[in-house]
C-alpha cells in the first residue's frame, strides 16, 4: 500500500492475525499526528503521536470511545516519544494485530520490539476484530470520520515514506519448521522452502529462495586451542577484549588437541556423503568444503609471531587463540601410536583410549617400535597392556576399578594372607629432574626443564632426554609429574587374589582401605591371581597449570650470497680424510648454516656437507716474503685484513709449537695453500691485524711456498670451523660440481654459488726431501738427502720416521742452462752423478741438482734443488 493511498481489508483478514510493515521518516520533533489508521468509531486501529508529543499509541479493537490504557474488547500500547527516535531519519517499524484470544498488539522499530500489550482480561479484541470494514491510510491524508474515538486526526509530518507491507493470514507457532531457531541445522535450513516471520509468526507465503539451488560455504570456522573449545567454538581469550570469555566449563589451559579434533571432526563429518547430500540442481554436494575457511591462519610469520610481542601485541593470546598457525602440523597421540604399530605389523591394538597432542616426534628407521613408543608412553603418561590377545594403550582412569581389602585376599603357598606393602630406601628417591627436548614454538633448539623438591638437601638427580617437540610449559609439567611419580611410586603392594577376581588385570587402578590408588604392574597366576602394584596419584596425571612463555626469536638474517674457499690442505693432524679438501665459508651477517651441494655434472646435485660455523677468512694487505722452514720467521709483520668470522689472537711460543695459530696462505680455489703458524696478532685498525713471529711452510708446505704471498692473497684461520667435504677417493682429480649457499634456501636460490674444481688430494703428497748435500767422490759426484714424511713425523721415541708411503723411491733430475739433462729413479736416499754420465749429458756449470718423494698414490712430491757450481 503506497503513503496517502486507501484501502481495506476483507472480513476474514479483519478476523486474523496480521502484520504490517513499511518504513517512515521521523520528525525532529513528536508532534501530535496520525501515522496509521484503520476501521472507523465502531471497530478500529490508530497508530501515532498524542498528548502534546509525549506518547506514541499503537491500539486496536473498539474504537468507539477514547482510551486511557487497554480494557476488555480494546488492547492500548503507549510508549514516550522521549525513548524513541525521533530524529529527522528513516526507521521501519513493524507492527503485529492479533484479534482473537488473547489478543495483543507488538510494535517494532528498527527490528527491536519496543513494546507490547494485551486485552486486560486475555479474552480477544471487540467481536473479534482487529478493525472495521472503513477505509485504511499510510501517513495521510487523513479523514477524521475514520478515526477512532479520541485520537489526532492531523496527518504525519513527513512525506518521506515507503510502501506498506501488509502480511495477512499468519499463522501462529513454528510446528511447521523447528529447525528455524537452531543455528546449526544447516541440512533442513538448505533443503526447506523460507517464509519470512513478523513477530515469531510463519508467513503464509514463501519467499524466492528455492531449497538445494546454491551451495553452503563455510567462510569462517574453528575453535580455541583452549580447555573444551569446541563447547562454544565462538569464544575467544583477549584481555584487550569486552568479547572475552571462556568457553563453557572451561577450566583455561592450552589444550592444542581440542582444536585439532574440533577441526578434524568438522571437516570429517561434512565429507561423508550421507551427511552431505548432494543438490539436484547444481550436481554437487551441500558443503562446498573447498571454500571452507579455518579460522586462522595467520598471515604474519611463524614463529615470529606470536613470540616476538614488541611487534604484535596479541602474540599473548596465541597459545589458547584460534591461530592453527605453527600447530596444524601435530598429530593426535593416538594416530601416532597406531601408526608405530602399524609399521611393526601389529594390527590388533586398541589406541581409542589415548589423548594427547603430539607436537614432533624422531625416531630412525633402524629403531624398533618399543623404542619408539618409549619416549611417548613416558611423556604423556600412558602404558600397554595385553587383555585378550589385543595391545591395548591407555592413560591412568580417573577413578579406580574396583577396591581391595586386606580380609578378601587369598592365601598365598605360605598359607598367608593380606597386603604386603614395601617401600624404597629413600637413598634412591630422585630429587631433581631434568629433561631434555626440542623447543615446538620457537626455532627448534634444544631446552632442558628441571623440577625439583626445595626442602631437599641431599637428592639424586635424574636426567633424560625426550626425542619430541614440546612446548615450555609440556616440558615443565612432565618434569614436575616425574618427579612426583617418583617419590609417590617408592611405594609399591603385592597381594594374592582369588581366580574369581579375574576382573582386575594389567593397567588398572585399586584403591586400598586407606583411600590410596595403585596401578596394577603385574599380574602373574600361579592358582591365585599374584598381584603386584604400584603407589599411583591420579592428581599427577592432570595437566599442569605452567604458563607458556615467548620464545627468543634471533634476528632475521637475509640470503645473501656467502664466500667460500676450498682448499686443498696436506695433513694437519693425521686425523683427517687424506685425499679430501677443506671449505672455508664467511658470511656478514652468517645465515645459520651454510649447505654444500655436489655432483660428477651441472644437475643432480646432492647435499655434501652442512658447514655450521663462519670461518674467520681475510685477505694479504702487504706482501709475505719466503722465510726458512723450521725457523721462527722474525721478519717485518704482514697484514691482513679480515671481512668477517670474528678476529685473531695472540698465543705463546710454546702453544704455537704444539698446534695453536695455524693458518693457511694462498691464492685461491686452485690452491697451492702454505701452511703457517703466528705467535703475535695485534689489531692495528678496524679488521686490520699485523701477524708477527711465525713458523713457516708447516706440514711440507715449505715445498710449495713462493718467493712472495702478494697483496691479495688469501688468508683462512685453520681453527676448526673449515671443514673437510665429501669426495670419493675415484675423484680426486676430477672436475665436480659445487653449489654454495645458505642451507635455509633453496638449491636454485640466486644466493648460491657454483664452482667446478678438480683436487690433487695434497694430503697424500710426500713432502719434499731435506738436508741435500753434494760432494766429489772418486768418479763422480755424490748427492744424499734426508726422507721426510707427512705420517707421525713429531714424535721423538723411534729412530726413524715412517716411510708414509708403499715404498721408497725418489725422482732425481738434473738441469742446467740449456734445460733438462738427466731423470733417474732411485729406491734410496743417495744418487751418484758420476762423471762418465756428466760428460754423456754435456752438462755444464752451474747446474742444479733436483730431488723429489715419489707416492704411489700422488705422484712425485716438491723438489728439493742444490746447485753445483764446479
Amino acid at each position: 500500500m503506497a503513503p496517502g493511498v486507501s484501502g481495506s481489508f476483507a472480513v476474514a483478514y479483519r478476523q486474523e492475525t496480521v502484520v504490517f510493515s513499511g518504513q517512515v521518516r521521523f520528525p525532529d520533533t513528536a508532534v501530535e499526528a496520525t501515522l496509521w489508521e484503520a476501521g472507523a468509531a465502531g471497530f478500529g486501529a490508530w497508530m501515532g503521536v498524542r498528548d502534546a508529543g509525549a506518547t506514541f499509541r499503537l491500539r486496536a479493537g473498539d474504537g468507539s470511545s477514547a482510551k486511557t490504557a487497554s480494557d476488555t474488547g480494546t488492547v492500548v500500547l503507549d510508549l514516550s516519544t522521549d525513548l524513541l527516535p525521533f530524529d529527522g531519519q528513516i526507521h521501519e517499524l513493524v507492527w503485529e494485530l492479533r484479534p482473537v484470544a488473547p489478543g495483543h498488539v507488538k510494535l517494532w522499530i528498527d527490528g527491536r520490539l519496543v513494546g507490547m500489550s494485551s486485552i486486560s482480561d486475555g479474552s480477544g479484541m471487540l467481536g473479534g476484530y482487529w478493525a472495521g470494514a472503513a477505509d485504511t491510510r499510510w501517513t495521510g491524508p487523513i479523514d477524521p470520520a475514520n478515526v477512532t474515538k479520541g485520537e489526532p486526526v492531523a496527518p504525519w509530518p513527513e512525506t518521506d515514506a515507503g510502501e506498506l507491507s501488509i502480511y495477512e493470514a499468519v499463522s501462529d507457532g513454528l510446528t511447521n519448521a523447528p529447525w528455524v531457531y537452531r543455528y546449526k541445522a544447516i541440512r533442513e535450513w538448505w533443503a526447506s522452502p523460507h517464509a519470512d516471520r513478523r513477530g515469531g509468526y510463519q508467513l503464509a507465503t514463501p519467499s524466492p529462495w528455492v531449497p538445494k539451488s546454491k551451495p553452503i560455504w563455510f567462510t569462517e570456522f574453528g575453535c580455541g586451542a583452549v580447555d573444551k573449545g569446541s563447547n562454544q567454538p565462538n569464544k575467544f581469550l583477549d584481555p584487550k577484549s569486552s568479547e572475552t570469555a571462556l568457553p563453557y566449563f572451561s577450566d583455561g589451559r592450552r589444550d592444542d588437541l581440542i582444536q585439532a579434533q574440533y577441526l578434524r571432526a568438522t571437516i570429517a563429518y561434512w565429507s561423508d556423503p550421507s551427511n552431505n547430500p548432494l543438490s539436484p540442481i547444481y550436481g554437487a554436494p551441500m558443503v562446498d568444503l573447498s571454500k571452507a575457511h579455518v579460522w586462522a591462519w595467520d598471515a604474519r610469520p611463524w614463529p615470529a609471531f606470536p613470540n616476538k610481542r614488541d611487534i604484535w601485541s596479541d602474540g599473548e593470546n596465541y597459545g589458547r587463540g584460534h591461530w592453527i598457525t605453527g600447530r596444524v602440523s601435530g598429530q593426535p597421540l593416538a594416530m601416532v601410536v597406531a601408526e608405530i604399530c602399524e609399521k611393526a605389523g601389529v594390527t590388533d591394538y586398541d589406541v581409542s583410549g589415548l589423548f594427547g597432542f603430539v607436537r614432533g616426534h624422531v625416531s630412525s628407521d633402524i629403531e624398533t617400535a618399543r623404542a619408539r613408543l618409549q619416549p611417548l608412553m613416558l611423556a604423556y603418561g600412558f602404558g600397554a597392556v595385553e587383555r585378550d590377545g589385543k595391545l591395548v594403550f591407555l592413560h591412568l582412569p580417573l577413578l579406580p576399578d574396583g577396591g581391595i581389602l586386606a580380609e578378601t585376599t587369598a592365601v598365598d603357598e605360605d598359607g598367608a594372607a593380606g597386603l604386603r606393602l614395601t617401600r624404597a630406601p629413600e637413598a634412591e628417591t630422585v630429587g631433581r629432574v631434568r629433561l631434555g627436548y626440542t623447543e615446538a614454538d620457537g626455532a627448534f633448539e634444544t631446552r632442558v626443564a628441571e623440577a625439583i623438591f626445595p626442602d631437599d638437601d641431599d637428592i639424586g638427580v635424574s636426567q633424560s632426554e625426550l626425542p619430541l617437540a614440546l612446548t615450555l610449559a609440556e616440558g615443565r609439567g612432565i618434569a614436575e609429574r616425574w618427579l612426583a611419580e617418583a617419590r609417590v611410586a617408592r611405594d609399591t603392594v603385592s597381594f594374592d587374589l582369588p581366580p574369581s577376581r579375574r576382573d582386575l588385570g594389567a593397567g588398572a587402578m585399586i584403591a586400598l582401605e586407606d583411600g590410596s590408588t595403585w596401578r596394577i604392574d603385574r599380574v602373574e597366576d600361579i592358582g591365585a591371581r599374584r598381584i603386584e602394584a604400584v603407589r599411583v596419584e591420579r592428581s599427577l596425571a592432570e595437566p599442569s597449570d605452567a604458563t607458556d612463555e615467548a620464545v627468543p626469536q634471533q634476528a632475521f638474517v637475509p640470503p645473501l650470497p656467502v664466500s667460500p674457499v676450498f682448499m686443498d690442505l696436506p695433513l694437519l693432524s693425521g686425523e683427517e680424510v687424506e685425499h679430501a679438501p677443506h671449505l672455508a665459508v664467511a658470511a656478514k651477517p652468517w645465515p645459520g648454516s651454510v649447505a654444500l651441494y655436489s655432483s660428477s655434472s651441472a644437475n643432480g646435485y646432492a647435499l655434501n656437507r652442512l658447514i655450521e660455523a663462519g670461518a674467520i677468512i681475510g685477505t694479504l694487505e702487504t706482501p709475505l716474503f719466503a722465510a726458512s722452514a723450521g725457523l721462527w720467521d722474525r721478519g717485518a709483520p704482514f697484514r691482513v685484513r679480515i671481512a668477517s668470522g670474528g678476529g685473531l689472537s695472540s698465543a705463546d711460543r710454546e702453544a704455537v709449537l704444539n698446534g695453536a695459530n695455524v693458518a693457511a696462505i694462498g691464492a685461491g680455489d686452485e690452491g697451492p695453500w702454505e701452511v703457517v703458524q703466528f705467535a703475535d696478532a695485534e689489531l692495528v685498525g678496524a679488521g686490520l691485524w699485523e701477524i708477527s713471529m711465525r713458523l713457516r711452510g708447516q706440514a711440507g708446505s715449505d715445498g710449495v711456498m713462493p718467493d712472495v704471498w702478494p697483496p691479495g692473497s688469501l688468508f683462512v684461520l685453520l681453527d676448526g670451523r673449515p671443514q673437510q667435504i665429501d669426495l670419493a677417493i675415484s675423484a680426486r682429480g676430477l672436475a665436480r660440481y659445487y653449489r654454495v649457499g645458505p642451507a635455509r634456501r633453496a638449491l636454485d636460490d640466486a644466493s648460491y654459488q657454483e664452482r667446478v674444481l678438480a683436487f690433487d688430494g695434497v694430503g697424500l703428497r710426500p713432502y719434499a726431501p731435506a738436508h741435500v748435500r753434494a760432494r766429489a767422490g772418486t768418479g763422480g759426484l755424490e748427492v744424499t738427502w734426508i726422507r721426510r714424511t707427512r705420517i707421525d713425523g713429531d714424535t721423538w721415541q723411534g729412530t726413524e720416521v715412517p716411510l708414509g708411503e708403499d715404498a721408497e723411491t725418489y725422482l732425481v733430475q738434473v738441469r742446467d742452462s740449456g734445460g733438462l739433462k738427466r731423470e733417474v729413479t732411485v729406491s734410496q736416499p743417495g744418487w751418484i752423478y758420476d762423471d762418465s754420465a756428466r760428460g754423456s749429458d754435456g752438462t755444464v756449470a752451474p747446474y742444479s741438482i733436483d730431488v723429489a718423494q715419489i707416492s704411489g698414490r700422488f705422484g712425485p712430491g716438491p723438489f728439493t734443488r742444490i746447485m753445483i757450481d764446479d
